[in-house]
């Protein structure tokens, strides 16, 4: 088994992690089975949560057709927000109170899934979303046994929502995003069916598959589950408990299909292979950090999508400002494993190697970075933290958002001091 020579030290590092995961179907026409899965977790009124894109391409009616031919009640909420605040998430939680349901089905991307999962926690255990916030913005009340049955079916290819333990939001009046975390808010299983992206807009493809690439990148440079803490009790064991074994296979295998797929599907909706990688893509990243937990570039992405809501991106609805969350994660990436190179030089090589699909025999600092800026530019990110409306008076307040992200932060395989972070901002302002 592999250690890094702690073993001995009276239990003052940790020993042990966990792997769990979502029970996953996928493959082409899979979503036609999920009336089928829904009967299989034995409920017989559910909510549906979705959004208004999903339900005007005609994949929430299908849906419901389906579970409804299995005789199951069916309840819609279709009101899901794109980047999800407090106040969006407790009015589809007061829904799910009010509506006496034992199950929950999520047809939708990151945010319909996220919202489906809180809605199941406040309906099966009561009390204000605040209460369930990761500290120090919330209490970080734990839910005390399992939710009802969750069924996720993603129609983008990113968050791996449905194989993950948190929900993310935004928490406009304290200018920050954060998350709800907790093993009981994983789905009991997900669906995945590639042909539910093929309407997906250019622009979300781009967004959302280069949060599968930071999603596994992260991971799999992060700090080694057994140089961290030893916990006092099982309890304690976070969710994210730092680069492992089984973590480091799925996120490879991530890292890899970003690497040889995301162009092609943000070229070619139609591109049925392509689309299929980065779905399953997004699972097996989903998997992989739900399991060794991300760290610098989310803890950026939180303060830079929450500190200001005046960007308006392309190929997403015009009824708010945000900044999707796969661009607000890559534009400080590059330099954030700049940063962390020096820590773990031979896996920053892995991860280029892997989204590369070749050998590299000289590596430094700038190996990954490049990589990565020729991928942003491929598929047209922003530039850099500029472009999503901050310039250098702002550096203050993004490193306050993103030092409040400690359960991040202390995943990075090097500490990160608020000097650090304001570098790696400050460097991320123009990327190219």
């Amino acid at each position: 088994m592999p250690s890094n020579g702690n073993s001995g030290d009276n239990g003052n590092y940790e020993q042990i992690f966990t792997m769990e995961a979502t029970p996953i179907k996928y493959g082409p026409g899979a979503s036609e089975e999920v009336g089928w899965e829904l009967k299989r977790l034995g409920v017989g009124r559910v909510m549906m949560v979705t959004d208004p894109g999903v339900v005007e391409a005609g994949i929430a009616g299908r849906a419901r057709e389906l579970i409804e031919a299995e005789g199951i009640q069916v309840e819609v909420w279709d009101r899901s927000r794109v980047e999800p605040t407090a106040d969006s998430l407790q009015a589809a939680a007061d829904f799910a109170r009010e509506g006496d349901f034992d199950g929950f089905v999520a047809v939708g991307g990151g945010t319909s899934i996220d919202t489906a999962k809180v809605s199941d926690l406040i309906s099966t255990h009561g009390g204000e979303i605040m209460d369930y916030v990761n500290p120090p913005v919330g209490g970080g009340k734990k839910p005390p046994s399992p939710l009802k049955p969750l069924l996720a079916v993603p129609t983008t290819a990113g968050t791996g929502a449905e194989a993950t333990t948190v929900a993310i939001l935004d928490i406009p009046e304290q200018q920050v995003k954060t998350g709800i975390s907790h093993a009981y808010m994983r789905p009991d299983r997900g669906v995945v069916d590639p042909l539910l992206t093929r309407s997906l807009p250019s622009e979300v493809t781009s967004s959302t598959g280069l949060d599968v690439i930071c999603h596994a990148a992260e991971s799999y440079i992060s700090k080694p589950y057994n140089e961290r803490p030893a916990v006092s009790s099982p309890d304690e064991r976070p969710p994210y408990q730092g680069a492992n074994p089984i973590a480091d296979m799925w996120s490879s295998k991530a890292l890899e299909y970003g690497g040889q797929y995301l162009r092609r599907a943000v070229a070619d909706g139609e591109d049925t292979e392509a689309r299929g990688a980065m779905m399953l893509g997004a699972t097996l990243a989903g998997i992989g950090f739900g399991s060794a937990g991300v760290h610098i570039p989310h803890a950026c992405a939180y303060p830079i999508a929450g500190l200001k809501h005046e960007y308006q991106p392309p190929g997403y609805p015009e009824d708010h400002g945000f900044v999707p969350h796969g661009w607000s994660v890559i534009v400080t990436a590059p330099a954030a494993f700049r940063f962390t190179y020096d820590a773990q030089p031979e896996r920053h090589r892995e991860v280029a190697e892997l989204l590369a699909g070749e050998r590299i025999q000289n590596h430094d600092e700038n190996t990954l970075p490049d990589i990565l800026l020729s991928l942003m530019k491929d598929v047209g990110a922003p530039r850099g933290v500029r472009e999503l409306g901050y310039d250098e008076s702002d550096i203050g307040a993004l490193v306050e958002g993103a030092m409040k992200q400690q359960r991040l932060l202390v995943g990075a395989p090097k500490e990160a001091t608020e000097e650090d972070l304001a570098n790696i901002l400050r460097e991320s302002l123009e990327n190219w």
